[in-house]
């Protein structure tokens, strides 16, 4: 059957379910959140002679909770104004509205007699065919659906979502005994497809995939860390960025999902998994324990493992459980992989350390790879599984059988033998079969060991996503030390930045002309796009600053007019140019996105032009183009000022979109042009399928633009009062005003009389003039300096 979702409803508004509601809400469904009736008055409530029958006061708890939830920081919604997709109400007079809801969530508390309870009202409202799920994170699903209809148990399964569900991939999805194939393939190819998630279907055990592997690490950690003697300080630094986890590592994260949650999650494993040969691992350590009974529980009580006092954070040491200031940990092992990029790259050096930190490794992963190839199959039939939950439900960058391969499948058994652990017999029966990797790579796909079939076959769900890792070599075109181009068939090419943090230089601006010449010449269109953490983080302002402080502003020019030249060919070139940004997406990786011809952005897109940081104004175009959007805005009879300033301060302001939704009301995205694309494994195969698209329609290059209105002395004027009064009133500083009014002189095109059309290069020789006289400024080389070493801006 065909099965669409136009309507959602959500039983549970706390934090979960507030965030499920929010990201359903950003991808365009209409929600209906409810929570329960609160059972008495607040004494503000009584004072203004409210009564429990009042409607404020029967949706105070779901509307509370909404309004905590969009206040959070990370927001749980890509633009504040999807709020108003969502309706809010209460369980006791609203549940027959579930009856228009095409899908309906619980999310109440783990208690399953409280679930049945929302079940049995869910049963009495919810139109036949409608799916039923539970977000559990652990309780048996097959317990919930007793006693419920045929028709419900056929399309009741759980959905379990990781918090934040805006943020984390992980979307697990468990059968109960009776749930339709129908209803488990809609639910994976949904949150693959609209919710932007990695779809895991799980089997019906305690803490299911993700958390039953990853509260196995996070105790083994707590348990090691007393048995090597290491401060927390030193876990997290060789449990974060290092191995390609995230910054906040193991403590930290601890502390901000609560270690509340975490001991919830790891008793009911203890409680429900006495076969597990780890069984005595997830008993809680002693300091957990007085941790729990001193409410020390992380960031919601205000301390956890660490502590904020005033700036200075503090440390618990866990032999005294006393606060102390925080140590700075450093390893001999981990500066032996400090020229190594990729952490997958690492492992290898890392198990081979002498000092404890290598100790730390060695025992961490022989445990590891020793529990989750015993977790087969119980846990899941197929190892891609387990990796896909830790990647997307824990942010690891590389999944534990991945970490295996790097490390040697053979090597990480001599390392688990040294241990006294032995891997599960279909390890060795897969060694012994000649297979020597859990993963391989054929033809652009990658394949893993079916154990049994004795095989490898392909990981399914891979035919809607191009991976850059897998045709980076075999469909390599041309490369240099900062860019790869690779054929993505059809008569696509894509450019992947290699250069550190995808910052663009000479040899990246190489690239893109080389990309564009081959394009024209041989191929129908380009996208420019990669897979990293980032898009990119604008240019190389480390070899900017080297031309300045060495006064070679000659070469300075050239090297911005390069910059100007090559994002004025991505705009004008013979074939389509669609960019496809995520991430970061900074200053020159904003600028290139301005001027492609479509951009095919990931929701995650973190955009803005952030020169100002630095004290400079964009000069790869994004000054120049900003004017020109603005221009194309202005109608008779509007007050142009108006718009032109709104531009000018999204500059100014070096404005961050928080999602690429928010980057179409600053004017970095157009409507109707750009698109946005929620599942970033599917960024590149959507932007080759528009790049197509267009080369398919007959493309022809855009004609140079020279009716650009620019509004000379009349804005100029305006700018120049406006930063007089900022930095009179000490909103900024004397450096801040120099820079904006470069900016003013820029965008206003000079100081002319009148309001005049110009072509795009003059308003481009404009913005070169104004960036490099603002490069021979001691206190833009200050904020270049600072930004180089501390990696922050300095306001000076």
């Amino acid at each position: 059957m065909k099965r669409t979702i136009k309507k959602v409803a959500v039983i549970g508004s706390g934090i979960m379910g507030s965030g499920i509601a929010c990201h359903f809400a950003n991808i365009g469904v209409e929600v209906l959140l409810l929570d329960i009736v609160p059972r008495e008055l607040t004494e503000s409530e009584a004072k203004k002679g409210l009564t429990l029958e009042s409607k404020i006061v029967r949706n105070r708890l779901v509307n509370e909770h909404l309004s905590n939830s969009l206040k959070s920081k990370p927001s749980p919604i890509y633009n504040q104004k999807f709020a108003s997709r969502i309706t809010t109400g209460n369980t006791t007079d609203d549940m027959a509205k579930i009856a228009a809801a095409d899908w309906i969530i619980e999310v109440v508390v783990e208690r399953l007699d409280i679930k049945k309870m929302v079940f049995e009202q869910i049963e009495k409202f919810r139109k036949p065919g409608t799916l039923v799920t539970s977000n559990t994170s652990g309780i048996p699903i097959h317990f919930m659906s007793e006693a419920r209809s045929d028709d419900f148990q056929k399309h009741f399964c759980g959905t379990h979502f990781f918090n934040p569900a805006r943020y984390l991939k992980l979307f697990e999805i468990i059968p109960g005994p009776q749930t339709s194939t129908e209803v488990l393939d809609f639910l994976s190819d949904y949150g693959s497809k609209f919710l932007g998630k990695t779809s895991v279907v799980a089997k019906d055990t305690p803490a299911f995939i993700g958390n039953r592997v990853g509260i196995y690490g996070i105790q083994s950690l707590f348990h090691l860390v007393k048995e090597l003697g290491l401060t927390i300080e030193e876990v997290d630094k060789l449990t974060g960025p290092v191995i390609g986890r995230p910054k906040s590592a193991t403590f930290r994260t601890v502390d901000v999902v609560g270690l509340d949650t975490l001991v919830h999650v790891a008793n009911g494993i203890y409680e429900n998994c006495p076969n597990d040969e780890q069984h005595e691992l997830f008993k809680l350590p002693d300091f957990v324990n007085k941790m729990m009974e001193n409410k020390w529980l992380g960031s919601k009580t205000g301390q956890g493992f660490y502590k904020k006092e005033g700036k200075e954070i503090l440390s618990l040491d866990l032999d005294t459980l006393e606060y102390r200031a925080a140590k700075k940990a450093s390893f001999a092992t981990l500066e032996l992989t400090k020229t190594i990029d990729k952490p997958i790259d690492r492992f290898k050096v890392l198990v081979k350390g002498k000092d404890k930190a290598g100790e730390f490794y060695r025992k961490s992963f022989a445990g590891m790879f020793a529990y989750v190839s015993n977790r087969i199959p119980e846990i899941s039939d197929e190892l891609y599984k387990i990796d896909d939950a830790m990647k997307a439900g824990f942010g690891w960058e590389n999944g534990p059988f991945e970490i295996w391969d790097a490390i040697g499948v053979e090597k990480g058994i001599e390392i688990m033998k040294a241990e006294g652990l032995q891997p599960a017999a279909w390890v060795t029966d897969m060694l012994a079969s000649g297979i020597s990797s859990f993963y391989t790579i054929k033809e652009g796909a990658t394949y893993f060991y079916n154990i049994p079939t004795k095989s490898q076959t392909k990981v399914p769900g891979q035919d809607a996503f191009i991976i850059l890792n897998n045709i980076r070599e075999s469909k390599k075109v041309w490369s240099n030390s900062g860019a790869i181009i690779q054929d993505l068939g059809d008569g696509i090419l894509n450019l992947e930045f290699q250069s550190k943090m995808n910052t663009i230089g000479g040899d990246v601006l190489q690239a893109i002309n080389k990309a564009i010449d081959l394009s024209e010449k041989e191929y129908q269109g380009l996208v420019i796009g990669n897979q990293a953490a980032n898009f990119s983080v604008g240019a190389n302002i480390g070899m900017i600053f080297m031309m300045a402080v060495e006064q070679e502003y000659d070469e300075l020019n050239m090297a911005i007019k390069m910059f100007q030249d090559t994002m004025m060919r991505v705009r004008y070139s013979g074939i389509p140019v669609v960019v496809a940004p995520h991430g970061m997406t900074f200053g020159g990786g904003c600028e290139m996105s301005l001027h492609a011809d479509k951009v095919v952005a990931a929701a995650e897109t973190y955009m803005g032009l952030v020169e100002f940081g630095v004290g400079v104004i964009p000069g790869g175009g994004g000054s120049k183009e900003m004017a020109l959007r603005a221009s194309d805005l202005f109608h008779k009879n509007d007050v142009e000022l108006n718009v032109l300033q709104e531009y000018f301060m999204t500059v100014a302001m070096a404005k961050v979109s928080t999602s690429a939704y928010e980057a179409f009301d600053s004017g970095l995205l157009q409507h109707g042009k750009d698109i946005v694309v929620v599942n970033k494994d599917r960024q590149i195969a959507e932007a080759k399928k528009h790049a197509l698209l267009m080369a398919e329609a007959g493309y022809t290059q855009p004609i140079r633009r020279n009716d650009v209105k620019v509004l000379g002395k009349q804005a100029l004027g305006m700018f120049l009062v406006g930063t007089d009064q900022m930095q009179a009133g000490k909103y900024i500083s004397e450096h801040d005003r120099k820079i904006a009014n470069k900016l003013a002189y820029v965008m206003a095109g000079g100081d002319l009389s009148e309001p005049t059309l110009v072509t795009e290069q003059y308003i481009l020789d404009l913005e070169r003039e104004a960036f490099l006289s603002l490069c021979t400024e001691r206190k833009t080389l200050e904020r270049i300096q600072f930004m180089l070493t501390k990696g922050k801006p300095l306001r000076n």
